[in-house]
């Protein structure tokens, strides 16, 4: 059976400065990470090579990763979820607009 997680948080040694700054890293390395990528179909406007199917579920995930933020209340998620989800669906949209 699936044991979903307690309401009580367990102890953590680690500063809540600290935990929120290892969000922020996480979150604007992937987020960044993902730049290249949408430039360069930004500018070429070639969405040959990219998956309809995959970009539809990714950018799917990515709005649901953003509730789960927004939810938690956790900025890192937040912003970086905003961010990607929108490079997402501006890709998503050439994808579909010009094939």
């Amino acid at each position: 059976m699936l044991k979903l997680a307690s309401r009580h948080k367990p102890a953590n040694p680690m500063p809540p400065f600290w935990i929120e700054f290892i969000g922020f890293v996480a979150a604007a390395l992937t987020t960044f990470s993902f730049i290249p990528q949408a430039v360069k179909t930004f500018r070429s406007r070639d969405t040959r090579s990219i998956s309809l199917g995959m970009y539809a579920i990714f950018t799917v995930g990515i709005a649901c990763w953003l509730v789960y933020g927004v939810l938690l209340e956790s900025w890192p998620m937040i912003i970086a979820n905003l961010i990607t989800l929108s490079l997402a669906a501006a890709i998503l949209t050439m994808k579909l607009r010009f094939g």
